[in-house]
């Protein structure tokens, strides 16, 4: 599964949210983003865009569901600083644009931008392996291995 955007990880246990970093949602990582854009990170399906437009859930072709979560508590900005290019039902492929969101603007209103990229049927797969990289690039970088 490739990178959703660029930037740097953050292991998941020192988000800033309990919900991501007890895992109450499944494994996976988190991203500091330096980039405005994330993409889809394998071939599949959007099976969920919120309507507030801070996560996308998305199902690949081999059945992996992914959440990505832009920002902490950024449900209640109501989509305010986020452009979604996809619905649910699309079907999506590696490296196409899904959101765009205003990180600067996010900031400065004073939000975590740390992006929880969590894979929610953890317990379909044996075991989720993130790649050991400090920095990531998106659609080059791989993150996990299920």
């Amino acid at each position: 599964m490739a990178a959703p955007t660029s930037g740097k990880v953050v292991p998941l246990e020192k988000v800033a949210d309990t919900v991501f970093s007890e895992k109450m949602m499944g494994d996976g990582i988190a991203i500091l983003p330096d980039d405005n854009t994330f993409v889809a990170p394998f071939n599949g399906t959007v099976t969920t865009v919120f309507p507030t437009k801070h996560a996308i859930g998305l199902t690949s072709d081999s059945g992996i569901e992914l959440l990505i979560h832009i920002g902490l508590e950024t449900v209640s900005l109501d989509g305010k600083f986020f452009t979604t290019f996809v619905e649910a039902g699309d079907t999506i492929t590696e490296g196409q644009k899904l959101v765009e969101v205003a990180l600067d603007q996010l900031i400065a209103a004073g939000y975590d931008i740390t992006t929880p990229v969590i894979v929610t049927n953890t317990d379909a797969y044996i075991d989720i392996i993130s790649k050991d990289v400090t920095t990531i690039k998106k659609s080059e970088t791989i993150l996990y291995v299920v």
